[in-house]
């Protein structure tokens, strides 16, 4: 029946779920690459770790893990983009649209 057993404890996040330089290198890549880029930070969560979310002016976008929220800010900081919270502002209209654009048109991705 199991009534005495401990339970087990639910580990919030595996500890090699960190960013890495790779994270970094695709995320500095995005940003060189794409025109408008703005970085939105994702909160941590029980199964990742902070995320950024780099959204260009067309609506494309990247999601990568992140060394937490001042690390997205020191991130944004260092190659110039702005950046905001998500929880507060939401995910923009532009992406929103980029993503119905590719469920409609895939062959153009």
């Amino acid at each position: 029946m199991g009534l005495f057993r401990r339970r087990k404890q639910a580990r919030a996040v595996d500890s090699d779920r960190t960013a890495n330089r790779a994270d970094l290198e695709h995320l500095e890549n995005f940003v060189r690459t794409r025109k408008g880029v703005e970085a939105f930070i994702e909160p941590r969560t029980t199964v990742t770790e902070t995320t950024v979310i780099l959204i260009a002016d067309d609506g494309e976008w990247t999601r990568r893990r992140i060394d937490g929220p001042d690390g997205a800010r020191r991130f944004a900081y260092r190659v110039s983009i702005p950046v905001y919270d998500i929880a507060l502002m939401g995910y923009p209209q532009r992406m929103r649209d980029y993503n119905e654009r590719r469920k409609r048109r895939p062959e153009q991705y």
